[in-house]
């Protein structure tokens, strides 16, 4: 069995992202580790709803450790906001120190995969870019000898936005942003089906309440979250990862599989 560490910004991207697979390789056998660099929160008031939160998200997951670096979340959007008192946003961190932290927990669980996001952070969030700047800098640090980075096709996305401005709903994405967001579907490396996870991702993604909103989109995602898990499951089947050391051929359903062996089966 292997041991897989899923390197977040926020807690709720451990899910959004990665959670059926987390989920699947947790019921095969292997170890799961979650790290977030962010509590999610802006301020300095001590609020720990997003950390409970995480790991309630994780267990249900079957994570067998979470842990959060403790950085303030840098926030989206054009205004990077000064540090709050005592704390330092993510995305103005000292890279290196960051991923000493993130490597000492690497070397600690002896590591064979780190999770991590592409050097476009997906959509462009300072958290999420800088986590590809620690996570990179950690394996080399820890000697991790595998890093994936989670992703989505940039395809799917526009047809998604597309589908939401025909039944004037919110689009998950400004326009403007996909034009270079996440990763074009040729360039990606392992596409996991995770249906059988479908009902653990649903429940995880609830943990997150705080987040759920309000209003429209809220109402949305709140009937989503209300679907059965094989309808869920047939609408969010796939998660996406890019292997940067690895051609995009073939496809590998398992985050454990590399260009180096044969196919091995999560489960």
């Amino acid at each position: 069995m292997s041991t897989v560490v899923a390197f977040h910004a926020h807690p709720d991207d451990e899910v959004i992202l990665t959670g059926g697979t987390l989920a699947k390789a947790a019921a095969a056998g292997h170890r799961v580790v979650v790290v977030t660099a962010t509590d999610g929160r802006m301020d300095s008031a001590d609020d720990p709803t997003r950390l409970h939160e995480l790991h309630s998200s994780t267990a249900i997951l079957g994570a067998q450790r979470t842990e959060c670096l403790g950085y303030a979340d840098s926030g989206y959007g054009p205004d990077f906001y000064p540090d709050p008192p005592g704390r330092v946003r993510f995305g103005r961190a000292d890279v290196e120190e960051a991923a000493q932290r993130l490597a000492a927990i690497l070397r600690s669980e002896n590591a064979h995969l780190l999770l991590s996001y592409q050097a476009n952070g997906g959509y462009g969030h300072r958290d999420h870019v800088q986590v590809h700047h620690v996570g990179k800098r950690a394996a080399e640090l820890a000697g991790t000898p595998r890093v994936l980075e989670a992703t989505m096709p940039r395809e799917l996305l526009r047809r998604i936005n597309d589908l939401c401005h025909l039944l004037r709903l919110p689009p998950p994405y400004d326009p403007d942003v996909l034009g270079d967001a996440y990763a074009p579907r040729a360039t990606i490396t392992h596409q996991i089906d995770v249906r059988r996870a479908a009902r653990q991702k649903r429940d995880a993604v609830a943990a997150h309440r705080s987040q759920l909103g309000t209003g429209l989109g809220a109402r949305v995602y709140g009937a989503l979250l209300r679907l059965p898990p094989p309808v869920l499951g047939a609408i969010f089947r796939y998660e996406w990862f890019v292997d940067p050391a690895a051609a995009p051929a073939p496809l590998r359903d398992n985050i454990f599989d590399d260009t180096t062996s044969g196919p091995s089966h999560l489960g």
